[in-house]
């Protein structure tokens, strides 16, 4: 073992010798949704537990406007933003350490240069966000116990990680790092394939297959795939069986068999 990773495993025992989660906070994190975490076995279990203890021991939680952030809220946040990250690293997640909290949807500015090179002001109502480099923001009202403000298939926390995990190679654009072994051709044949059905439909006036949010542009399609992935996964393995194989293998999980469907 070389002397970074002896280093980096001696730091992270220490931190979670000192901030290890309570059993009740645990099982409390876990409840909300419970079918994200269905059919996690033991080690499993263990293994979110310490990435999440991990979390909320090296990022710094905010919230905005008078919110008050109990270790309850930032425990269920933290968990649901770690099982995507389950059997890869917490250092998926470096190079930025705050997570903002609002208490209900928030208002960001936006800007917009058209064709002319006029550039146009305005705002967007957004329940989630992340920044490059930068940290993530949340609605609590849309990530709380009992949320399901984009249906059942929706998960804001996993949509705004998901971000996070694009921007590793730099801006989102639907296609993060790649494991070795894994093709980057397949990736965007798959990706691309239901990017452009999706909007076909939407364009034909027919019934899209996911959230029709996916089809704003390939970054948002991986984001909205991987809430589907983690929340509905037989749901996106029957309708976009190639997608599901990609991610399988870039989140090194199996969802659909871990929750039986």
């Amino acid at each position: 073992m070389g002397f970074w990773r002896w280093w980096k495993k001696w730091r992270r025992a220490g931190l979670l010798r000192r901030t290890s989660l309570t059993d009740p906070i645990w099982a409390a994190a876990l409840a909300h949704p419970p079918e994200l975490f269905a059919g996690l076995t033991a080690a499993e279990n263990q293994r979110l537990r310490e990435w999440t203890s991990l979390f909320l021991a090296t990022k710094q939680f905010y919230g905005a406007r008078g919110l008050e952030l109990t270790l309850e809220m930032q425990a269920a946040i933290a968990a649901q933003a770690c099982l995507p990250i389950l059997n890869l690293d917490l250092d998926y997640y470096a190079g930025w350490t705050s997570i903002v909290v609002y208490e209900d949807s928030f208002i960001a500015p936006r800007e917009e240069t058209d064709a002319d090179g006029i550039v146009h002001s305005g705002s967007e109502v957004l329940a989630g966000e992340s920044w490059e480099g930068g940290p993530v923001v949340l609605s609590w009202a849309d990530c709380a116990p009992g949320a399901y403000p984009h249906g059942p298939a929706g998960n804001v926390v996993i949509h705004e990680f998901a971000h996070k995990l694009d921007m590793n190679n730099g801006l989102a654009n639907g296609m993060p790092p790649l494991h070795r072994g894994m093709s980057s051709a397949a990736w965007a044949a798959a990706l691309a394939s239901a990017y452009e059905e999706l909007r076909a439909a939407l364009e034909r006036g027919a019934e899209p297959l996911l959230d029709e949010y996916a089809a704003e542009d390939p970054a948002e399609f991986f984001a909205v795939s991987s809430e589907y992935f983690f929340m509905a996964p037989g749901y996106l393995l029957q309708v976009y069986p190639a997608v599901y194989e990609q991610f399988a293998l870039y989140y090194r999980q199996d969802p659909a068999r871990r929750q039986g469907s």
